[in-house]
């Protein structure tokens, strides 16, 4: 996009300073992201192009994250914290008071850049440990949040709903592909009952929904250059779920020895050395507004990720690789048995997961 063009977009917003250049920045995968440079000492912005594609509902989205920015820094406030404005994301209205503005048909939003800032990447026991804690105090900080927020990403975790999804493909078997991984099937349906608890607590009122992040990693932390905690970013996933959104699907990625395409199943393990130090992390900040329930049902949020991998990544095999994107025709069955296989580490570890679980409780 041409420079006039992004610094006329950038200027409907209320930002400060007069603007120098806009410049790309990072190399997001979901959003176009770039630098507004600023002159003097006015701050620099970040301009992003919101991906229609996978957040249809803008003003949802943009609405979900300031509800969570403005609770946040009204606690943040309340606590007399230093430096606020390194500790929350600021995003910044346009000039006709919404927190977007469209333009061409395509979506645009503003916030504050927060120099002098590091982040990390990569899994350890040590970055295991500084997630849980995180995502912890993040859930932790929103057990209160007043605002109804909405669903930015419809059923993005709802195991009934893939459920639903793979019995139809199963049904329609476009590919014919269903008879000779009918062990798969198998395996997937004889747990069905159960790995669909959640949603049935839930209904029964026992299991409660709450503000999570939805995509729980070491990536989407900002740190200051001494290594310590700044905030929580990458927020557009954030809505409603249960607390398993942010525990389980962490270990689905970070707990297994193989990347997940990988077809060396025998050498796929379930890390208990990261579940064990995410865990004693996540408990450490979120313990305080968990349930007995939620905390009980701990190991199963632990299994039903890997299981709903396991189901999204068959479907798709099934309806022919419409959704996944594949490098070889069977990538999608080898992700579906690499998923399958974790799983089935994961639950020969889950009398270990309830007793690491007791001690950190006791």
């Amino acid at each position: 996009m041409e420079q006039k063009e992004l610094q006329q977009i950038a200027s409907h917003f209320q930002i400060e300073g007069n603007i120098v250049e806009v410049k790309p920045l990072g190399n997001g995968l979901i959003n176009t992201t770039y630098m507004v440079v600023t002159e003097g000492d006015a701050p620099n912005y970040v301009l992003q192009n919101i991906n229609v594609a996978i957040f249809p509902d803008v003003e949802l989205l943009m609405n979900n994250i300031v509800a969570v920015t403005g609770h946040i820094r009204a606690k943040l406030e309340a606590a007399g914290t230093d430096d606020i404005d390194r500790k929350v994301l600021k995003f910044v209205p346009c000039q006709c008071g919404k927190f977007y503005y469209e333009h061409d048909g395509k979506f645009w939003r503003v916030m504050v850049f927060i120099p002098d800032t590091v982040s990390k990447s990569g899994v350890t026991p040590e970055s295991s440990y500084i997630v849980g804690e995180t995502f912890g105090d993040f859930q932790a900080s929103l057990a209160d949040i007043p605002a109804q927020l909405g669903e930015s990403i419809k059923d993005f975790h709802n195991i009934e709903f893939r459920l639903q999804q793979l019995r139809e493909a199963m049904e329609a078997d476009k590919m014919g592909r269903l008879a000779e991984t009918k062990d798969i099937a198998d395996e997937l349906m004889k747990r069905a009952e159960d790995m669909t608890r959640s949603e049935r607590l839930f209904r029964e009122g026992k299991l409660p929904k709450r503000i999570c992040h939805c995509d729980t990693k070491v990536d989407n932390i900002l740190f200051d250059k001494d290594e310590n905690v700044l905030c929580v970013i990458d927020l557009d996933t954030v809505m409603p779920s249960f607390v398993f959104s942010d525990y389980g699907d962490f270990l689905r990625s970070a707990a297994n020895t193989q990347p997940e395409d990988s077809a060396d199943y025998d050498k796929i393990e379930f890390r208990m050395d990261i579940f064990k130090a995410f865990t004693e992390g996540y408990l450490k900040t979120a313990r305080a507004f968990l349930t007995p329930i939620e905390i009980e049902n701990l190991p199963y949020g632990a299994t039903l990720f890997p299981y709903m991998q396991t189901v999204r990544f068959y479907a798709d095999y099934l309806n022919g690789d419409t959704y996944y994107k594949i490098q070889y025709p069977e990538h999608n069955l080898v992700r579906t048995r690499n998923q399958l296989t974790l799983l089935q580490r994961a639950e020969a570890h889950i009398p270990e997961m309830e007793a690491f679980i007791k001690e950190q409780l006791a």
